[in-house]
């Protein structure tokens, strides 16, 4: 995570922890064990952050693998818009076409990025059985919340 995105983290956290701190003082003066749990809250998730995107890129790397002799076919995939579902994920549609002559499977590895461009959480849709010349949809569901303006995009994607 780039200093930036940690920044960007920090503050919406820091934000949190005043919102706490606000409400605590108003109910009885416990502001300061409050602000000082939420405080220590946000500095370890802000550490933690960059952990998260590594396990992420590196389970989608092991997934990648698994994708034997397979060719390059990122011109095959087109993303929908990026919204967010009940759980606060961001999910975004994932349409494969199959531009082969017979049925083949697909790997993508869809990246989500703050407006900046920095990477926030990357995942693995395969999408098997594509008919030839035939398109099917997929869901790609990011592993964490995410929250601001998410946006997505093609990092790999396989066929075989």
């Amino acid at each position: 995570m780039t200093r930036k995105a940690a920044r960007g983290l920090w503050a919406v956290l820091l934000t949190a922890a005043v919102v706490s701190t606000a409400a605590a003082c108003s109910g009885g003066g416990k502001a300061p064990s409050t602000a000082s749990q939420a405080a220590s809250a946000a500095a370890s998730v802000e550490s933690k952050a960059p952990e998260v995107v590594a396990s992420a890129t590196a389970a989608a790397g092991e997934k990648l693998k698994g994708f034997k002799n397979a060719v390059n076919a990122k011109s095959d995939v087109k993303l929908g818009t990026p919204s967010t579902d009940h759980d606060g994920r961001v999910i975004a549609k994932v349409t494969v076409t199959n531009s082969a002559d017979s049925a083949k499977s697909y790997a993508v590895q869809i990246n989500f990025r703050d407006p900046n461009g920095n990477l926030l959480d990357t995942v693995v849709v395969t999408v098997d059985g594509v008919g030839p010349k035939a398109s099917k949809d997929a869901t790609a569901r990011s592993n964490r919340k995410l929250s601001g303006d998410i946006k997505v995009d093609v990092g790999t994607a396989l066929r075989h």
